[in-house]
Parts: structure tokens; C-alpha cells; sequence
């Protein structure tokens, strides 16, 4: 099984100072960086890679705030991430790679393309966020709750999961106790939930800047995306000159998880015509 690897980075944004950045890398040839969703790691890549390290040099990070890499207790924003992953291209001397991004990353691989598209030989974005929608205000408020730093809520759920197997909704519980944990252990997501409650805060959305990007750049998403909306993805096509678009029937959000072989030979494909 792949290991992590760890590279030392220097940041230079709230008090922070020489931080470790985790990241999984297999393969030779053309790199291709993959960065993970909401509430993820690099982890979430290891089906794709697993199929693609032939042709490919992939490298999945742990974005910050996530996975292995630094956690610090800080507001996360865009830019932060995109400072993150600048200092680890610079420290793995990555000159032209493809980027891959899965919803969170792929709002944090646009920002990146935009501010340094010299390095992006070809984007590519799986149902990514990034582009305002107001109607996602209020959507997470039921899980909340799940951020009280008090052992009630993990007592709660230790008495109602013996109720929960009786009735069938055990996965369910399940489900609520392992968003707990992540909430809990990866501060990123935690600072994404908690400060972003109302529509102005949305202040780095990708929207009106996406129609600078001049890279190759192609969009896969699902038809039963969940998650976001199939109209973000037609935005991100729409708006970036000569992108293509790719939609998988029958896909839901989980797209680097349970849809690999498909993304494998779209990606393969697409960048033989970009090579």
C-alpha cells in the first residue's frame, strides 16, 4: 500500500512558521497533483491512482486543516489553501502538472489556476464547489449540533444506537458519529461550517473570475450529484473558454470513491489530446 510521505513547509499567515504538508505519491511521468473534497484526504484518491500511477506521477496532499497534513486552529479560507499548495508544488519542484480537484479541491484547484497558471498544464475539476449559491445557507445547520465540544452528544449517540440497529437506521447513526469525528479532528471543515453562515460570507467563490482561466480544462460530474448541483459544473464549463464538460449517468458525489474506472478513462483520454 502507498505511504505517506511528509514535506516541511514554511507559511507565513497567522503566526504560522515550518508546518508538515502529508501527501501520497505513486507512478512516473506527467504529474498529476490530486486534491480531496469536504471533510476528506488524500485517502479518497487511492482508487484512481490506483489506475492511473501507469501512465501518471499522482501525488493526492492532504490539504490544510486536513488529513495529516498541519491542522492548525485558524479561520480557513481559499486563499490559505492556495497558499499551502503553492509552497508544496515549489517544494516538490512540480514545473507543469495537471491539477485534479474533487469539490472543495476543485474550488481550491480554479483558485490556484487562476492565481498561477503558468505551472497548470490542465485542469481538472470533479463536481466541484466554489461557485456561490445562497441557496446552501442553512443547508448544514441540522449538523451543528455535531460541533458542541461536550461528551452529551457522544453519549446521545452511544444510547440511541442500540435503537437505531432495532429499527434499521443503524448506518444512519453511524453516519452522524463519523461526521462527528471528522468535524471534530479536521479544523478546516469545522472553520468552513461554522463561519459561513450567511450569503455575504461567501466572499471567495470562484464565479466571476473563472472566465480568466485560459488552461485546458475539463469538468466530470454526475447526474445524481447530491451534493452540488449539476448547474455549478455547467457554470465552470460554461465560463472557461473551450472546457469540456463530462456528465457520468447514474453518478452520485462520491466520484474519486465509486466511480473510478470511469474518471480513469476520461482523464487518460482527455490528456493524451493535451499532452
Amino acid at each position: 500500500m502507498t505511504q505517506k510521505q511528509i514535506l516541511q513547509i514554511q507559511l507565513d499567515f497567522d503566526r504560522l512558521a515550518t508546518v508538515p504538508a502529508a501527501y501520497l505519491e505513486r507512478g512516473e511521468g506527467t504529474p498529476i497533483v490530486m486534491l480531496h473534497g469536504f471533510m476528506g484526504s488524500s485517502l479518497n484518491w487511492l482508487p484512481l491512482i490506483n489506475l492511473l500511477h501507469p501512465n501518471f506521477r499522482c501525488i493526492s496532499l492532504d490539504l490544510l486543516g486536513f488529513g495529516e497534513s498541519a491542522r492548525p486552529i485558524i479561520r480557513y479560507d481559499i486563499a490559505k489553501e492556495v497558499t499551502f499548495l503553492r509552497k508544496v508544488v515549489e517544494a516538490l519542484e512540480l514545473d507543469s502538472f495537471y491539477l485534479l480537484g474533487h469539490s472543495f479541491g476543485g474550488w481550491v484547484s480554479a483558485a490556484y489556476t487562476l492565481k498561477y497558471p503558468e505551472s497548470v498544464r490542465g485542469l481538472i475539476l470533479a463536481a466541484p464547489a466554489g461557485i456561490r449559491d445562497d441557496s446552501f445557507c442553512g443547508r448544514y445547520d441540522h449538523l451543528r449540533p455535531l460541533l458542541w465540544q461536550t461528551p452529551v452528544i457522544d453519549w446521545t449517540l452511544a444510547l440511541i444506537k442500540p435503537i437505531a440497529e432495532r429499527i434499521g437506521q443503524e448506518k444512519t447513526i453511524a453516519q452522524i458519529a463519523w461526521m462527528r469525528q471528522e468535524l471534530n479532528t479536521q479544523p478546516a471543515a469545522r472553520s468552513f461550517l461554522v463561519d459561513r453562515l450567511r450569503p455575504e460570507d461567501a466572499i471567495d467563490t470562484v464565479e466571476k473570475e473563472i472566465h480568466q482561466i485560459t488552461v485546458p480544462t475539463l469538468v466530470i460530474t454526475g447526474d445524481q450529484d447530491e451534493t452540488i448541483p449539476l448547474w455549478h459544473s455547467e457554470t465552470y464549463a460554461n465560463e472557461i473558454p473551450n472546457a469540456k464538460i463530462s456528465i457520468l449517468n447514474d453518478a452520485d458525489h462520491s466520484l474519486p470513491q465509486k466511480f473510478s474506472p470511469e474518471l480513469a478513462s476520461i482523464i487518460f483520454q482527455w490528456c493524451l489530446i493535451h499532452a
